[in-house]
């Protein structure tokens, strides 16, 4: 709960305590009520505009972050899926003593690389609708 909305309750009491006409009351407590919300929904949409910025530009300080989040998250998963058990089997196959190899985390980027999917396809939903350019 946001500091808006600790304020609507009382602000509302007050309106309807000082304003003898109760449909400018009722109004005004409406229009209260619903500040919170138009608030948030401009900061989202403000947050949209960013975001949208940021993918468009060229530049790779700007728009390279995503890219790189999806490269981390493969390369985990070729290491920890692939790599790792191939290279385990075929070093003790041939003898070689082996030190334990790092293990790395994949519940932890799972979320991450299945929401960048999932966001992914829906781009590429809204291209095949040509729903953007």
């Amino acid at each position: 709960m946001g500091l808006i909305d600790s304020l609507i309750g009382p602000a509302t009491a007050l309106a309807s305590k000082f304003i003898p006409d109760k449909d400018l009351a009722a109004k005004l407590g409406h229009e209260l009520a619903t500040m919170s919300e138009k608030i948030a929904s401009e900061q989202a949409l403000a947050q949209l505009e960013v975001n949208k910025a940021e993918a468009s530009s060229g530049s790779l300080f700007k728009g390279g972050w995503r890219p790189a989040i999806g490269w981390i998250c493969g390369l985990a998963l070729f290491w920890s899926f692939i790599l790792q058990p191939f290279l385990v089997f075929f070093l003790l196959v041939f003898g070689v003593d082996l030190p334990a190899l790092p293990e790395i985390g994949t519940a932890d980027l799972m979320p991450i690389l299945l929401g960048m999917l999932g966001l992914g396809g829906l781009r590429s939903y809204e291209k095949i609708q040509k729903v953007t350019k």
